[in-house]
């Protein structure tokens, strides 16, 4: 069903009730932390945390403020059961990552919202993450399908800007800080007319030279550029006093590092002076753009009618070296373009005994995928092996092992002189890979009061989703073939071998045809909640989580291969706990998932490029997260969390050409088994304030596979963060530390190339702001 009308329509009788409400919600950042006066917006409904059964972890405006949280990545650091990947490329939820934890699958497993726009996954890198002037961040732990629908496997992301107000403000902040970091931002809103409209405008400026120099290219190749612009405005008319309308308009510009900026770890001193030596800039230019309508009218004291509409456009133009010298000799350039637009239409309900909702949803996502490259692709010596053998056994009906072993012989001989002369198969490459995907849903979530203590939880989503996806490649081969004349009695060889490249590059340089595959889920989710007090609570629950299925290019064969959707039943217990009059809260989740027919990426052995996705695993996982926080004295507050996740794959098969590994037990990636975080803040009358905070990751993998260990493996690391600073009502004055004991670390090693992603050096920062 398409809701496009159905929205448009609805929108002339609707207002923004759910995102005025987490406005009003927000704690003003001289407050102390609160935990039972924040409301969770991300499950579609208003509710604290107390009352919310998920396993939610919440930064607020106040929050962001005390630690100095600068990007999302921060609040990945700060969170139970969260760890980047990669640098920060990506991060995990549980130890699930949000693209993939074994190499399949083309779409993400948890997708960030911003203001209620879902961002393609190339955001989690690349797209609008920096933290100015956002009023709080929801991170949703567990599978969030049956709200949140599609790559919600892992769990989601909420990240809500501040909203207008009808009392005028204005904010101005600079920061400066390591590596020749600049910032300036500002934020100003207040009433247009009194009490009916309402506007905010952030806006935000950061500059920086990084920390890793390129004396190739003579510039530091981490260098940051990044600006945005936010306009809010807040529609609440005296003439239809229950309608609130909220329409948000988003810019931002990142020109920053590739996805993965490396630095070279074979030069004495690597941490504190860290060097690249590519050839080629490796570099990202992104550009978003967000446009958001959410809106509300209540029709009575139960009913509310929700309606949203988001579109957003988010462009990626990449350019990394491949072989990470100063040659020219391998090398790529990628232009991605994500258009995502997407209604839903939902009426929420709040009985005495029955609270809940009921929804429909459509989206659509057209994805324009180019890429260009010079490859040096390395040469396929085993199916080099296995052709000249069964040559050198043509027309011998039943070889001996005698015989076997001597073709065997001259096949390898002649393979390390070929080689020799032909170490890489060079490639000029060029692919465009344009996809579209269209998704509808109808779903209902709710809450029945059986009795004054045990409560019902059921919720379904029925989710349909057509996937059309096509490729065309060219690809040719730029080297120069050995001679013939040069390999003495294997001349015939050559030429066979050299006919034999050929065709490899021809595999690649062809197209296939646009095709759409189809693909129904229902989600369901079941559970019990009893409350043992006013302030005590317990629950159980079970639903399914979900990844649709798609359609992965083949490279080295220029075929578009299918695979089918992947899907989890997850069972979680949640205990939700207040003491000391509110001040004290204690909260935790265990949960365990079981995960089947999961996309696992399978290589054929023709070449490293010869690879596709198939539903070849299986895998669990289980833990827990326990957060507490307490506001001891209207001075002092402190928080702590610890959380714990062990992942382990039952099936994971890989093929590659006759060879056949069984990785099931090991882990998943950048999954580590504690992570844990705490802070403290203290206010003096007079002005002053002090917080502290660290976190803590025990030591994870870097790829899946029975050896593990030896691959790259991320060791454990704890940092710490501090702020200190005077302020009055209307100014304040800050020094503040990030990684203050400068702890290193690798989170991925490439040793055969000698480069790593390093961690980030200890950073001070002064931070100067007016306020009024």
């Amino acid at each position: 069903m398409r809701l496009h009308l159905l929205t448009a329509c609805a929108f002339g009788a609707l207002a923004m009730a759910q995102a005025a409400s987490a406005a009003e919600a927000t704690p003003a950042p001289d407050q102390a932390t609160a935990v039972d006066a924040v409301i969770i917006t991300g499950e579609k409904t208003n509710r604290s945390v107390q009352d919310t059964v998920t396993s939610v972890a919440v930064t607020t405006a106040a929050k962001i403020d005390r630690e100095m949280i600068r990007t999302f990545y921060d609040v990945v650091a700060g969170t139970a059961n969260m760890s980047e990947t990669y640098g920060k490329a990506g991060f995990t939820i549980r130890g699930v990552s949000n693209s993939n934890v074994s190499g399949g699958g083309t779409e993400g497993l948890a997708t960030i919202y911003v203001d209620g726009a879902a961002l393609p996954m190339e955001a989690s890198y690349s797209g609008p993450l920096e933290m100015w002037d956002i009023g709080q961040v929801e991170v949703l732990r567990g599978p969030q399908s049956t709200l949140q629908g599609r790559n919600s496997l892992a769990g989601a992301v909420i990240i809500s800007s501040a909203n207008p107000t009808f009392e005028p403000q204005a904010r101005v902040r600079l920061n400066l800080a390591s590596g020749d970091e600049r910032q300036l931002s500002f934020a100003v809103g207040g009433p247009i007319i009194a009490d009916q409209v309402a506007f905010r405008v952030a806006v935000d400026k950061k500059t920086s030279d990084g920390f890793i120099y390129n004396p190739t290219l003579k510039r530091d190749i981490d260098a940051l550029d990044v600006g945005s612009v936010r306009g809010k405005l807040l529609f609440t008319p005296t003439a239809l006093p229950d309608l609130k309308l909220l329409a948000t308009y988003f810019h931002a510009k990142r020109d920053g590092g590739y996805l993965y900026t490396y630095a070279r770890v074979d030069r004495p001193d690597y941490f504190d002076h860290r060097t690249d030596l590519a050839g080629d800039p490796t570099r990202t230019i992104a550009k978003t753009d967000i446009f958001t309508l959410d809106g509300s009218y209540k029709l009575s004291d139960a009913l509310t009618l929700n309606a949203i509409a988001s579109w957003n456009k988010v462009d990626t133009d990449a350019t990394y070296d491949l072989d990470f010298l100063p040659a020219r000799t391998s090398y790529g350039a990628r232009t991605q373009q994500t258009k995502t637009s997407s209604q839903e239409l939902r009426l929420n309900y709040e009985g005495e005994r029955l609270t809940g909702l009921v929804g429909l949803f459509h989206a659509r996502r057209d994805a324009q995928d180019l890429l260009v490259s010079q490859i040096n692709v390395p040469f396929p010596r085993a199916t080099l092996v296995n052709v000249l053998t069964s040559t050198l056994l043509t027309g011998v009906p039943s070889p001996t092992p005698a015989q076997q072993a001597g073709a065997a012989a001259q096949a390898n001989a002649f393979a390390n002189l070929y080689i020799a002369a032909l170490p890489s198969v060079p490639v000029s490459y060029s692919g465009d890979t344009p996809s579209l995907i269209e998704t509808s849903a109808v779903f209902a979530d709710a809450s029945l009061a059986l009795t004054d203590k045990l409560s019902l939880l059921a919720g379904f989503r029925y989710d349909h989703e057509e996937n059309t996806g096509s490729t065309k490649q060219i690809a040719s081969f730029t080297g120069t073939y050995p001679t013939p004349a040069a390999f003495g009695p294997y001349a015939p060889y050559v030429v066979q071998v050299n006919a034999f490249v050929t065709g490899m590059v021809a595999q690649a340089a062809s197209s296939a045809p646009e095709s759409t595959r189809k693909f129904n889920a229902f989600l369901p989710k079941v559970g019990l909640k009893y409350q043992w007090t006013s302030d005590i609570s317990t629950s159980l629950m079970a639903q399914r989580g979900y990844r649709s299925g798609g359609s992965l290019v083949n490279i080295a064969r220029s075929t578009v291969v299918a695979y089918d959707p992947e899907y989890t039943w997850n069972y979680e217990a949640s205990l939700r706990t207040t003491w000391l009059d509110g001040s004290l809260t204690l909260n935790a989740n265990a949960f365990y998932v079981d995960w089947k027919d999961q996309q696992v990426t399978v290589n054929l052995g023709l070449n490293s490029y010869d690879y596709q996705v198939e539903n070849a695993g299986s895998s669990h996982l289980y833990g827990f997260e326990v957060e507490v926080a307490q506001r001891l004295t209207p001075q002092l507050s402190w928080y702590g969390s610890v959380g714990h996740t062990k992942t382990e794959f039952d099936a994971f098969t890989i093929t590659s050409g006759a060879d056949l590994r069984d990785l099931a037990g090991s882990e998943f990636p950048y999954a580590p088994h504690w992570t844990l975080a705490a802070g403290a803040d203290y206010r003096w009358d007079s002005g002053f304030l002090v917080h502290l905070d660290g976190n803590y990751r025990a030591s994870a993998f870097s790829a899946a596979g029975i050896d593990q260990s030896q691959d790259s493996p991320v060791k454990k690391r704890a940092l710490f963060n501090g702020r200190v600073g005077y302020e009055t009502e209307h100014w304040g004055a800050y020094v503040f530390g990030k990684n203050l004991l400068n702890t290193t670390y690798s989170q991925y090693t490439r040793r055969l190339d000698n480069i790593a992603l390093l961690s980030e050096p200890r950073i001070v920062g002064l931070t100067l702001e007016t306020r009024w």
